[in-house]
């Protein structure tokens, strides 16, 4: 059987090495001028690969498409991509949080050992060629037009990512072939995103490590997570905000509030006893110089401003109604989102192919017969530390996994 694959990222090698592993005739063709561009940039250039646990424990972290991917991650779980990897002469270390990673620090080793396997198997590669439309009769694959060909097959696997980074060549010509062969398409939208707030003015460059973000829907609780947290020149960005933004990203952002517990390690009453401790060691000193005991530099004044109470108040003069505002300013610091960063900041793309219309077993289209999906493409998505490669690999590995 022949079978081309659309798209050189994680997701198409994986599908091309599935398929030669399964004795098919692989052709790859990728229109950037090399594989894997998108793979380059990920894990700040050091590619967060995977992530080492169990099928059971990976699940929870998927956003979308959890019952989907079920079977996936169980046939090519974690730990069968990273024995694939050192096969192919790739040393992997695992850090905090289980994230994996090359030995080396460079995602370009990541890229180079898929390629390696996919050469081991006889994958014949074209770059620098650009698919323009799939070619189908009578419900079924028939071959693919490029810009600079035809080819026929009797497979295509559609492995060409979301519309996030789109530098790295994801502008969404998976969906239009989608589209085309008759597919619904679940908007996409950006996620594992920073966030613009309202009135962000001064605090650029705060970062904060073991506090909790609440986020409500209409004042009701949605996600409370603790971590760590960064003011940029826009908003909010960090592992907090990045796995918030997953949640939220389908709702809409007026309706959604922040509060940040900068304290959440004293309750109300022990950080009332802090604060008076402080205010009388340092009774004669300004409140805004007494507070940055307590705070980072950049956030006293937001901080005292947010609880109305004047930054040059000398301590000992402080009400015992302005302490409690200021206690609850400090465990419930309200910040106003007003949208999440675009595409071109998003690490994913959240929405994609419907799933309804994709078999989970093959990631065979059940509109045209031979057609399949894997990676970014399909509406699944996940949080941060290694899950979303994960998914891109294991749905690649069964869009490849060919048996007829």
């Amino acid at each position: 059987m022949r079978v081309i694959v659309i798209g050189g990222g994680a997701s198409g090698l994986m599908a091309a090495y599935s398929a030669a592993y399964n004795a098919h005739e692989v052709l790859l063709i990728e229109k950037n001028e090399k594989l894997g561009k998108k793979i380059y940039i990920t894990g700040k250039g050091r590619c967060n690969v995977t992530n080492d646990c169990p099928p059971e424990d990976f699940l929870p972290h998927v956003v979308r498409g959890g019952k989907f991917l079920t079977g996936a991650i169980y046939a090519f779980p974690p730990e069968r991509l990273m024995a694939l990897l050192e096969e192919h002469n790739l040393a992997l270390k695992v850090e905090r949080g289980n994230r994996v990673f090359p030995m080396s620090d460079h995602a370009s080793d990541v890229t180079k050992a898929l390629e390696r396997a996919c050469l081991a198997r006889g994958v014949k590669i074209r770059l620098n060629e650009t698919v323009e439309r799939i070619i189908a009769k009578d419900s079924a694959v028939r071959g693919v037009k490029t810009n600079l060909d035809e080819y026929e097959c009797d497979t295509v696997i559609v492995a060409t990512g979301g519309v996030s980074y789109p530098a790295t060549g994801s502008t969404g010509d998976g969906y239009r072939f989608a589209k085309e062969a008759g597919h619904s398409i679940v908007p996409c939208l950006p996620s594992l995103v920073g966030l613009n707030l309202k009135g962000n003015a001064g605090q650029q460059g705060i970062s904060l490590k073991n506090v909790v973000l609440t986020a409500k829907r209409n004042g009701k609780v949605i996600s409370s997570e603790m971590g760590e947290l960064l003011f940029t020149h826009y908003g909010v960005s960090g592992p907090l905000v990045l796995t918030l933004s997953a949640k939220i990203n389908r709702l809409p952002i007026k309706e959604i509030s922040l509060e940040i517990d900068l304290k959440p390690a004293l309750d109300e009453s022990k950080l009332d006893a802090r604060l008076l401790r402080d205010f009388q060691e340092r009774k004669n000193e300004d409140l805004k110089n007494v507070m940055r005991g307590l705070l980072p530099a950049g956030l006293v004044l937001p901080v005292l401003q947010a609880a109305s109470v004047p930054a040059n108040r000398k301590a000992n003069s402080v009400t015992r109604e302005e302490r409690a505002s200021l206690v609850k300013t400090l465990k419930c610091y309200k910040l106003i989102p007003e949208a999440l960063r675009g595409f071109s900041e998003a690490v994913i793309t959240s929405g994609g192919v419907e799933l309804k219309e994709v078999d989970p077993k093959t990631m065979e289209s059940k509109i045209v017969k031979g057609l399949r999906f894997c990676g970014e493409v399909l509406d699944v998505d996940a949080f941060t530390g290694g899950f979303n490669l994960q998914i891109a690999f294991s749905t690649g590995f069964m869009a490849g996994n060919i048996k007829n």
